[in-house]
């Protein structure tokens, strides 16, 4: 079964990227976090749309960076399927990029009547979602983060605004208790750094086991209970297994997409203006991070189940074929110089393994952006933008820190929550203003 396709950049069709000359690419490197840009251009010259690459030493995969083969492969799950089970039989234990890529029972590692199964599942959670509310919500976690840091002239956005309110946001829409939610915040960061990566993931399953046990027996009007009370009947493993998919796209990918948007805001003449003049929108600026630095830049992987041939290129079988979304949405093919209203870059995925939580990702992100810059509307970034390092990391595109500056400023009065003991996520809408609501 193949893909009709033609060679690329000269290769005959017997070629296959594990078989190039040369070192395949590591992803995991420094060198590739300070400038993937760069890599991404040196791929393309010498690759074409598929490229041989390492995620870990030792960890082969197919990176794709054209922009039509990727939309090609998310709408082929017959052959392309998410399930990694053959692969990973052959892994070690301990590698690194393991827990982020093993069979898990969630919609995001499985393909055909299990995966509708899941997906039905989340969906049911998070489409009854208030979104008023959760703009409710984002104000009212954002103010008292911002008076933690604004009497003193300086922050760090990563660690005293971002990464916070990423949390907060996502333990009230999962209704989760504050110390349950610490050790699945700290299992999942361990997930994604590949450092002490399987006992970051026992302490994720192990926290999100507790969370549904609490749930069954005190259910609340979240996203938990909901997903628990929905009809497909997930079993306790299985739950820990599609809150854990939350989890991980709820905190890092959204800190990320803040921090990024941020950092965009800070550091261009044209978009920082436009924005804190109101001719351009932050809605604008989250559209131009998602296509040049979205936060999650190489994942939506699968694994074919059989040799298939694919821009003249034979990919192996049971080999990661992951989407570069930065490298696609920078292919010269599809490339624009104006963002403004163009949403057609890849960051959310595409096909039946698209992102169903988009519009709340956007919101969450805007609303906390907004509300950071109605504050403190003077911030300025604290060192020059070339001495601001990158985490290392196969698949996401995270600054180490967001260092700022800023005239000093009074606190600002609380937005009083209600109904808000620990885990019911639920606050006022009412008494929460949406600043900046017009962006």
């Amino acid at each position: 079964m193949t893909m009709s396709s033609s060679a690329t950049h000269g290769r005959s069709a017997r070629d296959s990227p594990i078989d190039t000359d040369g070192p395949r690419v590591p992803l995991y490197s420094p060198e590739f976090a300070a400038d993937p840009h760069r890599v991404y251009r040196e791929m393309r010259d010498r690759y074409g749309s598929l490229v041989p690459v390492d995620l870990a030493p030792g960890i082969p995969a197919t990176l794709v960076i054209g922009y039509y083969t990727a939309v090609r492969i998310f709408n082929d799950p017959d052959h392309f399927p998410a399930d990694p089970r053959a692969w990973q039989q052959n892994i070690p234990a301990d590698c690194p990029v393991l827990p982020m890529m093993q069979w898990r029972p969630n919609a995001l590692r499985n393909a055909g009547a299990d995966h509708a199964r899941y997906r039905k599942t989340n969906t049911a959670g998070l489409d009854q979602v208030d979104q008023y509310g959760l703009h409710a919500t984002v104000a009212a976690l954002a103010v008292p983060l911002i008076n933690s840091f604004c009497t003193e002239g300086s922050a760090d956005l990563v660690r005293q605004y971002a990464f916070p309110l990423a949390f907060g946001v996502l333990n009230a829409l999962l209704g989760s208790p504050a110390e349950i939610a610490a050790r699945a915040a700290k299992g999942m960061a361990a997930v994604f750094e590949g450092a002490d990566a399987e006992q970051g993931n026992q302490m994720l399953i192990g926290a999100l086991l507790e969370l549904t046990q609490l749930k069954r027996a005190e259910p609340g009007d979240d996203v938990t209970t909901r997903m628990l009370q929905h009809p497909a009947g997930l079993s306790d493993t299985e739950m820990v297994h599609q809150l854990g998919t939350l989890y991980g796209a709820g905190i890092e990918p959204q800190q990320n997409l803040i921090i990024n948007t941020l950092l965009l805001i800070l550091t261009e003449e044209r978009f920082g203006g436009s924005v804190l003049g109101g001719s351009l929108s932050t809605r604008d600026a989250l559209d131009e991070v998602l296509f040049d630095d979205p936060p999650m830049a190489n994942f939506c992987i699968s694994f074919p189940r059989q040799p298939i041939l694919i821009d003249g290129v034979w990919l192996p079988a049971h080999q990661p074929v992951v989407i570069s979304i930065a490298g696609c949405n920078n292919d010269p093919e599809i490339k624009a110089d104006q963002y403004a209203g163009n949403r057609s870059h890849l960051a959310w995925g595409a096909g039946p393994h698209v992102c169903p939580a988009s519009s709340m990702a956007y919101l969450i992100a805007q609303e906390a952006i907004d509300q950071l810059l109605d504050a403190l509307p003077e911030l300025r970034l604290a060192v020059p933008p070339d001495e601001l390092t990158w985490r290392p990391g196969p698949f996401h595109r995270a600054l180490t820190a967001l260092p700022v500056t800023f005239p000093e400023s009074p606190p600002l009065p609380e937005i009083q929550a209600v109904n808000s003991e620990p885990g019911s996520g639920q606050f006022s809408s009412r008494s929460a203003p949406v600043a900046g609501s017009e962006r």
